[in-house]
């Protein structure tokens, strides 16, 4: 459901109601109170606002009869409270938001559960619920601290990656939510060949394929030999190296301000390579979305599970409106039966 103060539970009874085919076999993890709120405020003009149909398991799914939207509840009130307020940070928002994940998460380790997409969240009201959602800046790392208890091992243990993808480009980032000055220090042997690993392994099963990956130096130029920087020199080729020992496909580093393009599929052009890694958040992500945020798709990789979810966020300042486009979700509930299948 994402954080119930944002747009997550309309622009999901929007992909519901915009794309029942798509929708087929899918159910919300969440408030029974928001979604229908949410229902009856994105209501379609004189019709009468989606059904809910409460399930408790997810055995109870086949027998949902069409048009109705399954809701697992999760609420742990003894009794039914009242949707929280539309656009607001709350603890309650946060807890909720962060009890679908979990749930979620432990039905996909379990095998219970294909792939799960996350709405939106908000950080800020995920640190407020308390323990244990304040220990965790979003969803990956969430996830990931599920996925390490179920496996048993340490969350260092399972390293993932963000992949930030939609029909023309993909990319995958060494470092995520850090800042410039300390993504900058994340550049090192160990995290790029890791990166790369993961990628590998990852597209593979996407493709059915080994994918072609472009790698974006760090310095303007690729570092132009050494002159602007020597980290593709000492660093970003020597784990590119080992990686093509191990057999992967791997092409670089290239001038990370016309790698995005080579891997770009658009029409009469075909993509000279299937993904590009990116040393750092803002390089790989502002060109998947400057093609569009409305069909980007945040899919982490690594987990032993399929996680996607759209490429934006709780949208506050929307919330309540049923303004809020669906078509990033409707595109992640694509890739996660593409991947899952």
């Amino acid at each position: 459901m994402g954080d119930p103060a944002g747009i997550g539970p309309e622009i999901i009874v929007k992909a519901f109601q915009e794309a029942p085919d798509l929708a087929r076999g899918c159910f919300v993890v969440g408030d029974v109170a928001t979604l229908q709120r949410a229902a009856t405020l994105v209501q379609p003009s004189g019709h009468s606002a989606t059904p809910l149909a409460v399930i408790t398991s997810v055995s109870q799914l086949a027998a949902v009869p069409a048009g109705r939207l399954p809701v697992l509840s999760i609420d742990p009130s003894p009794e039914p409270l009242a949707p929280v307020p539309f656009g607001r940070i709350s603890a309650r928002a946060g807890q909720l938001a962060g009890q679908c994940v979990v749930w979620a998460a432990q039905a996909a380790l379990r095998g219970d559960i294909a792939a799960l997409v996350t709405a939106p969240l908000n950080k800020e009201a995920l640190a407020a619920a308390g323990a244990p959602f304040d220990a965790f800046p979003g969803h990956t790392e969430l996830l990931q601290a599920q996925a390490a208890q179920f496996q048993g091992v340490s969350v260092a243990q399972l390293p993932v990656r963000m992949m930030l993808a939609n029909e023309e480009l993909r990319t995958v980032l060494v470092s995520i939510h850090l800042s410039l000055r300390d993504a900058l220090d994340a550049v090192t042997y160990a995290q790029v060949l890791e990166t790369l690993r993961i990628t590998h392994q990852a597209l593979g099963v996407l493709l059915g394929r080994a994918p072609r990956i472009a790698v974006a130096g760090l310095n303007p130029h690729a570092g132009e030999g050494g002159l602007f920087g020597r980290e593709e020199i000492d660093t970003i080729a020597p784990a590119m190296a080992q990686a093509r020992q191990e057999g992967l496909s791997v092409h670089g580093p290239f001038a990370p301000d016309t790698v995005f393009m080579r891997a770009r599929a658009k029409p009469g052009h075909e993509r000279e390579f299937d993904v590009v890694v990116a040393m750092y958040h803002d390089q790989g992500l502002i060109p998947v979305k400057y093609l569009g945020v409305e069909q980007g798709v945040n899919v982490t990789l690594g987990l032993p599970l399929v996680r996607t979810s759209p490429d934006h966020g709780t949208a506050f300042d929307l919330a309540g409106t049923g303004q809020a486009d669906a078509s990033s979700l409707k595109a992640a509930i694509r890739m996660a039966r593409q991947i899952s299948h």
